[in-house]
């Protein structure tokens, strides 16, 4: 199903109930995002601010459940898409009739190739040649962000050389009325087509679509290769061509039912600006650094146009659902293109996608765990995954507490983890230099008798927690708090919270206790973190875990092949840490207040407490800042 323009999704929306409208002012500074950050986390529907203080209403939890993803990509359900992916790709690799089975396939594949007009669009029925960026309700999202940033743009380029454009969301931060910061990752394809305008000279087209058919916003975060024309996957999506304009004031094409369009240009000589922070979707505020500016020549927009947005911050958010997305889209193109064993894959709302990734195979020989952990460490985007399990057989990789139990019965930890370096997502804050770590890849699948000659110890049913443990952790003097709780689902680790920040030398303190009081190695996995985190709230635990460890450096065996992580901030660790260290992301106390008092106007019915108030006390506390050094 296409939809014209962000128009024919709200009111798709609005048919299935499944968008709640806003008529009070909301200040898009700060006020959005608590509310959005309260309904998207209660499960509640798409919001539509209908008065910003300006002429755009704002759209914005537009993806943030199940349905409402399917709906965006014009299906009932996300598995429908994932099934035609696939039978497409059958069909196109069918080699005992080639010509004839894919023949149709081909014929329906050429219908969603993007057409080109040089024609006016809907996008262009109003063109403000004296742009201001101020007309638009861009939203400054958390208390420490470095301004407003637009969050849901799709940024169009083109490579000098080879002509292959691209279709990205690369995050904007306001700088003025006409100028905004690019925010080019260097793994990035927008960053690799700045580099080859950069080494030719001069400036570099640029122009940035907010709106249109939902499918546009997914398609720009799609793991597609380097060169694959995004408006095809979303033509395939939308079933539908997307018919691209030509833009007013430089070169490059964008769709003609866009919302509104930020057409300019980067000067590639010119000094690169200040970005940041940003509370991003790690959860964490990612780090001011030097990016590109944006230069806004021409603004043009749709006669009823809606400005689209998202916010990120602790899982989950909006992104949680587009990741859903992409395991269904992509699963069958990483089979064919990747590992045919490949069943499902996962990436988890406390992994914040690319920190934990668990992928399913059809086991057939000895080592093949091994041999797809290797492949995929170094296959596409897969390769900034921090944490990634294989495993196999009939575990549902969606139930975490059989998914766990599944990992400790065939996983040796001497035999089955290996560790490894290499690159990592520049949002991550845990490794000593930027964008490069550590990685450890856990081979959990069922073992082939060659490989059962291991010398650690694996878990086959539920272990008995050791004589006195709980009074151990209690009286240590040192763990404030813990949780054993798991061992009665036959998950043989222990949690453990501890006050680093007062006490240096309390990670080695934890080390020595389990070395001298489990000495059978009962206690198999032993995670740290702490003190403000609480134990007993296991996404919270996973997520601090996962984003606060460098798998190669935190890891320590202990006794017996037993193994602790330290997920602890290292800010505050021996010896120091060489980087800056991020905040967690959090509402302010004065804009809690501001939408406590003014909830019941709203209408969104019973109360709902501010999900900042959960996670208020993993702030690290000092000065009001973001970063602590």
């Amino acid at each position: 199903m296409a939809y014209k323009g962000l128009t024919g999704f709200i009111d798709e929306l609005a048919k299935r109930d499944e968008l709640r409208k806003i008529k009070e002012y909301v200040n898009p500074e700060l006020e959005i995002t608590e509310i959005t950050d309260r309904i998207t986390k209660s499960g509640g529907k798409a919001l539509l601010f209908e008065n910003t203080g300006t002429a755009f209403p704002l759209l914005i939890n537009a993806y943030g459940s199940d349905k409402r993803m399917s709906l965006a990509l014009g299906r009932e359900s996300l598995d429908d898409v994932g099934n035609e992916i696939e039978n497409l790709l059958a069909r196109l690799s069918d080699t005992r009739s080639k010509k004839i089975a894919a023949l149709p396939s081909l014929i329906r594949l050429a219908g969603i190739m993007p057409s080109r007009s040089r024609r006016r669009g809907a996008c262009q029925k109003v063109i403000h040649n004296n742009p201001d960026t101020g007309i638009l309700p861009v939203l400054k999202c958390w208390p420490y962000d470095g301004g407003r940033f637009i969050t849901l743009p799709v940024v169009n380029t083109v490579h000098p050389e080879t002509g292959k454009t691209n279709a990205g969301m690369y995050r904007m931060q306001i700088l003025d009325k006409n100028t905004t910061a690019m925010h080019w990752q260097r793994h990035k394809t927008g960053a690799g087509h700045y580099e080859a305008w950069k080494s030719r000279g001069g400036r570099m087209p640029v122009s940035v679509v907010l709106g249109g058919d939902p499918v546009y916003a997914y398609s720009a975060t799609a793991p597609l290769p380097d060169g694959v024309d995004e408006y095809i996957l979303a033509g395939f999506l939308r079933k539908k061509r997307v018919k691209l304009v030509k833009c007013i004031t430089n070169e490059l094409y964008v769709p003609e039912d866009a919302d509104i369009v930020l057409e300019g240009y980067v000067d590639t000589s010119e000094d690169l600006v200040w970005e940041g922070p940003f509370g991003d979707h790690t959860g964490f505020y990612s780090l001011a650094d030097w990016y590109p500016k944006f230069h806004v020549t021409c603004i043009t927009h749709s006669e009823n146009a809606f400005y689209p947005a998202t916010i990120v911050g602790i899982p989950p958010h909006e992104d949680a659902w587009l990741a859903k997305a992409t395991e269904k889209i992509f699963l069958s193109p990483v089979k064919m293109a990747l590992q045919p064993e490949i069943e499902d894959f996962h990436m988890p709302e406390a992994g914040v996608a690319h920190n934990l990734v668990i992928v399913k195979i059809r086991k057939s020989y000895p080592g093949q765990g091994i041999k797809v952990l290797n492949s995929l460490f170094g296959a596409g985007q897969m390769m900034f995954s921090k944490y990634l399990i294989v495993v196999s057989g009939q575990t549902d990789i969606r139930k975490y507490d059989r998914l766990a139990v599944h990992v400790f019965e065939n996983t040796d930890f001497i035999r089955d983890l290996m560790f490894c370096q290499g690159p990592l997502d520049v949002l991550d804050h845990s490794s000593d230099a930027f964008s490069f770590g550590g990685k450890l890849g856990i081979d959990a699948t069922i073992k082939h008798p060659e490989e059962n000659s291991g010398s650690g110890k694996k878990t086959t049913q539920a272990a008995m927690i050791p004589e006195n443990s709980e009074n151990l952790l209690t009286n240590s003097g040192f763990i404030e708090k813990f949780n054993i709780r798991l061992f009665g689902s036959a998950i043989p680790a222990v949690i453990v919270a501890v006050n680093r920040f007062g006490d240096h030398d309390v990670i080695e303190k934890v080390k020595t206790l389990f070395r001298n009081h489990d000495a059978d190695g009962i206690f198999r996995l032993i995670l740290v973190v702490d003190h403000t985190v609480d134990p007993f709230n296991l996404h919270m635990v996973a997520w601090q875990i996962l984003g606060n460890s460098d798998p190669r450096r935190d890891h320590e065996y202990l006794n017996y092949s037993s193994l602790m992580i330290d997920g602890t901030a290292k800010i505050f660790r021996k010896g120091g840490f060489p980087r800056k260290w991020p905040n967690v992301v959090c509402s302010d106390t004065t804009t809690i207040s501001a939408i406590d008092r003014k909830w019941d106007s709203l209408g969104f019915g019973p109360f709902i407490e501010s999900p900042s108030e959960l996670y208020s006390n993993l702030h690290i506390s000092g000065k009001d800042e973001v970063i602590k050094d």
